[in-house]
């Protein structure tokens, strides 16, 4: 199963490229739309869920927005990912998440969604390494500043 999610806002350019690819995809393809307006038509679709680790655990392919929060949860899971970021975003924030985690080579990044069924092609085909969350102390630097009298 691909599982795609867009996160809270909409990213309906995404879902709708692939859902125009799903019919000739080998696998079946699960959406989490958020507040987009486009409902698939070629794969099952919801807008929200309090947990959607139950579906990237069933994925054996993730297609997300480039947002932190679900490009971490995916990694953690070990799931292959490809990461498009969304252009509504004001700050093109996504887009520096992905281009640091692919230079890393953790995940796929998809900057054109032309080049959609491209990535699905490379997540299929190459190994992506396995995430290493970095080393921190920050917890221990808090705890330290919160201990000092």
């Amino acid at each position: 199963m691909i599982f795609c999610t867009v996160g809270t806002t909409e990213f309906d350019d995404l879902v709708r490229t692939l859902d125009a690819l799903a019919p000739a995809l080998d696998d079946k393809v699960v959406f989490q739309i958020g507040q987009g307006g486009y409902e698939p038509r070629h794969g099952s679709w919801f807008r929200f869920q309090p947990d959607l680790s139950p579906y990237i655990q069933a994925a054996s392919l993730v297609i997300a927005h480039g947002g932190f929060g679900t490009t971490v949860e995916v990694l953690y899971a070990g799931k292959p990912l490809i990461s498009v970021p969304n252009p509504d975003r004001f700050d093109k924030h996504q887009e520096q998440i992905i281009r640091h985690f692919a230079a890393e080579g953790y995940l796929i990044p998809c900057f054109d969604l032309a080049q959609l069924a491209q990535a699905i092609e490379r997540a299929r085909t190459e190994s992506l390494r396995p995430y290493q969350p970095p080393h921190t102390t920050l917890h221990q630097e808090i705890r330290a500043f919160l201990l000092r009298k």
